[in-house]
């Protein structure tokens, strides 16, 4: 592999990359020069993979997404390596990507901020042959758990168990137990986590549900209203909905498309004053590493309609969650914690929980593609930079680890 590694990174394609153009975007910056200039590149060349690369970043981060996945087809039938460069004598980390949105894959350029590690993107698809793999130090499988992923996974894991050099989240088969009813069943019988049972139905099977029926996939067990109800490979609660009883159930199938539903009951996780908290958690290396924390009246909670930015008290008790989450949430919760890491065998994930009255952990979700982020105001959240700073010098640290460095 090094015998060629000069000549595949020449053909790698740089990117301004999805980090530093999100960052513009979420701070307020004009993107239309930007815009401008990668439309001018490519018409000066139809090739510049890179500026296609970039321009379907652009397009999705302005609301664009299947014009964005258009583009990003474009720029994958040119090349399939993206480089993000770094310091000339920084690490050179090679991540396994796959086609789709920002939720398809680990933000890594995210988690690299601050640090002059090179970033190679390598897209692989199911089926497909790898293209010429760039020279790199450590590897790293950033593929998210989703049905169109799981192919290009499986196809994977044989070339991983060989790959030359090492290789983080190697485990595709723990990658693919992320699906939200593969990870309840994994959590069945935790003594500390609380993983509601959640049943995967298609559409026929939630309307026989909806008209008081027994859906015919043996493995429902139903549950007591209320549930939660979504489409299947919905995030950002799309069309998540608490429904209260048949009639409700019936209405919601009548308003919501989608060939396939998750459906789990609903578990109450209101504090004593009624308030709903949601905290985003980084695992790196088997540490638990907070990423935010959101404090809602509605029980689903996130972060940009919590309202965070417009109540001091909610980003106070944030700041107070954060300051003392090594010294205090993960000595509570230090059992959740080594459940999590036995049954989740990665060196990297995040998940989304809440805390039980009774000192559990209630599990929304565990996955390696959550965002994980450092975009937030400074002059409003001045407490969150010295934390992230901790989270991406623990994964700078982990990926150095793994080289050898």
């Amino acid at each position: 592999m090094s015998d060629n590694g000069q000549q595949a990174e020449s053909a790698a394609a740089n990117v301004i990359g999805l980090a530093a153009l999100t960052h513009g975007a979420y701070s307020g910056v004009d993107l239309q020069p930007i815009w401008t200039g990668l439309l001018a590149r490519v018409r000066q060349d139809p090739y510049d993979a890179g500026a296609m690369m970039d321009i379907a970043v652009v397009l999705q981060l302005t609301g664009q997404r299947e014009k964005g996945l258009e583009a990003q087809k474009h720029a994958l039938a040119l090349g399939q390596v993206y480089a993000r460069p770094g310091d000339p004598k920084g690490l050179k980390l090679l991540t396994f990507v796959t086609a789709g949105d920002f939720m398809a894959n680990t933000p890594v350029d995210f988690l690299l901020e601050g640090s002059g590690t090179n970033l190679l993107d390598m897209y692989v698809g199911a089926g497909e042959p790898l293209p010429t793999v760039p020279d790199h130090e450590v590897a790293f499988v950033a593929i998210g758990e989703s049905d169109d992923s799981r192919a290009v996974l499986d196809g994977l894991k044989p070339m991983l168990e060989v790959w030359p050099r090492p290789v983080l989240n190697r485990n595709v088969e723990a990658i693919k137990t992320l699906g939200r009813d593969r990870i309840a069943k994994a959590f069945a019988d935790a003594k500390q986590i609380v993983a509601p049972p959640t049943s995967r139905l298609s559409r026929s099977d939630l309307e026989r549900l909806a008209a008081g029926e027994t859906p015919l996939n043996p493995d429902f067990t139903a549950p007591s209203y209320p549930v939660i109800v979504r489409p299947v490979g919905s995030h950002a609660g799309q069309s998540l909905e608490l429904i209260g009883g048949v009639g409700a159930l019936q209405s919601y199938v009548e308003r919501t498309e989608g060939a396939e539903f998750f459906i789990a009951p609903f578990v109450e996780y209101a504090g004593a004053d009624g308030l709903y908290r949601k905290f985003r958690i980084a695992m790196i290396g088997g540490k638990p590493y907070i990423s935010h924390m959101a404090v809602s009246e509605h029980w689903m909670v996130h972060y940009l309609n919590s309202g965070m930015g417009l109540d001091e008290a909610k980003r106070d008790e944030e700041r107070v969650a954060m300051e003392t989450f090594d010294t205090v949430f993960v000595p509570r919760h230090e059992a959740a914690f080594d459940e999590l890491n036995a049954r989740i065998d990665l060196d990297y994930y995040a998940l989304d929980c809440a805390e039980l009255p009774d000192g559990k952990l209630l599990l929304f979700e565990a996955d390696v593609a959550m965002i994980v982020h450092s975009m937030d105001e400074p002059d409003l959240y001045p407490y969150k930079g010295p934390r992230m700073k901790a989270l991406f010098e623990a994964f700078d640290s982990l990926l150095l680890r793994a080289a050898g460095r």
